[in-house]
């Protein structure tokens, strides 16, 4: 896996991703002990409010900065975007109410909103080669996971010795490291060749995204991946301080734990896809978060909450979490055209960020109004869901050549070699408009 860390551009753009992520997590420790700070018992919901604000900044700015990724230098907008999160994470030590913390997390992800979705469509760009690109999206979600595993580990040392104010600093110096990491290395920037109004660029994405089987239960399992990880995230902070009653170091300690499956995961699953489709190793991953849910919902009920019960069960569902979202930028290069990568990764980014966006609330509400086990319960029954649509919308064969005929192209087109009948893998643009077999 790691020998695709040779390519200089890519070991640039990949450690510009973990020191941004290694800040990133500092940041998500800090916010939890702020909101329990401000709100004690209350923190579920203020959470539940902080990642909402982040979510709906996804969704709106997602879709509009992959309108655009394909107009400008891809290295110059990076850079850019990491200055502003610098900034706005350097404003958070200083907030005292509710609503300087929603501003800033609005600023700071809104700017994410654009860098994320630009860095996804720059890898496969980079590593064109399959399975080069495979053992890259491995890399990247252990870079994800470092935010928590190393984040927690760090934040957990830092906090013996200072106030977890001190940790936003973290993130500032993480997104400044990106930034010099970016901007030390040149970066492909492929352009469309046909020009489009705003709105079709806009939408461009998503529409793509919404008319291939394959993508659309791809956002039925990110459904499942958010009902999970919005109980990790949201509801851990009062698991283990409110009904545990344990420590700050504890909390950094418990979401190591749900770190640590994912990256056991991300460490498997180059090998594993090299033998198996993508589908059931997806699906299988989200059936294991279902039913990590659904045991510690049981085990509650019938010992009560302890600490390596729910660090555990953490494990198990970081295992599911990273088997269904690791393989997805697979399925975003196999489904896109190179000039609209960016736009296909950015309608993955606001669309399954969408499905965080119910979740995040529904878990701070349920787990705030009802308590832990009707909150794990109705978190398992909407994964449970997703993995019921995914395997209703997504064909168990759909990656193959796919016979159509054309009548919407000149005989002399070039995609036509003469044969207005042919067979290729189908992927929507200009000249497949949708699935199926005629156009």
């Amino acid at each position: 896996m790691f020998e695709i860390l040779s390519d200089r551009t890519y070991r640039h753009v990949f450690l510009a991703q973990v020191v941004a992520l290694l800040g990133t997590g500092l940041a998500t420790v800090a916010l939890g002990l702020l909101a329990f700070d401000l709100a004690g018992d209350g923190a579920a919901m203020v959470l539940g409010t902080v990642f909402t604000v982040k979510m709906v900044a996804y969704v709106g700015i997602a879709p509009v900065a992959g309108a655009f990724a394909d107009r400008v230098n891809r290295r110059a907008l990076l850079v850019t975007l990491d200055v502003v999160r610098a900034g706005a994470a350097l404003c958070l030590p200083f907030v005292t109410e509710f609503w300087q913390i929603y501003a800033l997390v609005f600023v700071l992800q809104s700017a994410s909103a654009a860098f994320t979705p630009t860095f996804q469509a720059t890898i496969p760009d980079v590593l064109p080669e399959e399975a080069r690109y495979t053992r890259a999206l491995s890399l990247s979600r252990l870079a994800y996971d470092l935010e928590n595993i190393a984040s927690p580990t760090l934040a957990a040392l830092l906090l013996a010795v200072m106030s977890y104010n001190a940790l936003f600093l973290g993130t500032v110096v993480g997104f400044l490291g990106s930034a010099l990491l970016v901007v030390s290395v040149m970066l492909p920037s492929p352009k469309s060749g046909t020009r489009r109004g705003i709105y079709d660029r806009t939408t461009r994405g998503i529409r793509i995204y919404l008319a291939t089987p394959r993508l659309r239960g791809l956002l039925a399992l990110n459904l499942a991946a958010a009902a999970a990880g919005a109980m990790v995230l949201v509801n851990s902070v009062v698991l283990v301080r409110g009904d545990l009653g344990l420590g700050e170091a504890a909390l950094a300690w418990v979401m190591f734990a749900f770190g640590a499956g994912s990256m056991t995961a991300a460490l498997l699953l180059p090998r594993l896809l090299d033998r198996v489709r993508d589908r059931p190793v997806m699906l299988a991953g989200a059936g294991v978060m279902v039913l990590a849910l659904l045991a510690l919902a049981v085990g509650i009920a019938a010992t009560g909450l302890t600490w390596p019960l729910l660090a555990a069960v953490w494990v198990l569902v970081g295992l599911g979490y990273s088997a269904v979202l690791t393989p997805s930028g697979r399925l975003l290069k196999r489904s896109a055209q190179p000039e609209d990568r960016p736009a296909v990764f950015a309608a993955q980014f606001a669309l399954s960020h969408a499905c965080w966006l119910l979740t995040y609330p529904l878990s701070g509400w349920v787990m705030t109004v009802y308590g832990a086990v009707p909150a794990l319960i109705v978190l398992a029954v909407v994964a449970g869901a997703g993995v019921g649509l995914s395997r209703r919308l997504w064909p168990v064969e759909e990656a193959g050549p796919v016979p159509h005929r054309h009548d919407n192209l000149p005989l002399d087109d070039p995609h036509l070699a003469g044969h207005r009948e042919h067979s290729h893998p189908l992927v929507i643009d200009d000249r497949h408009p949708h699935w199926g077999a005629k156009f």
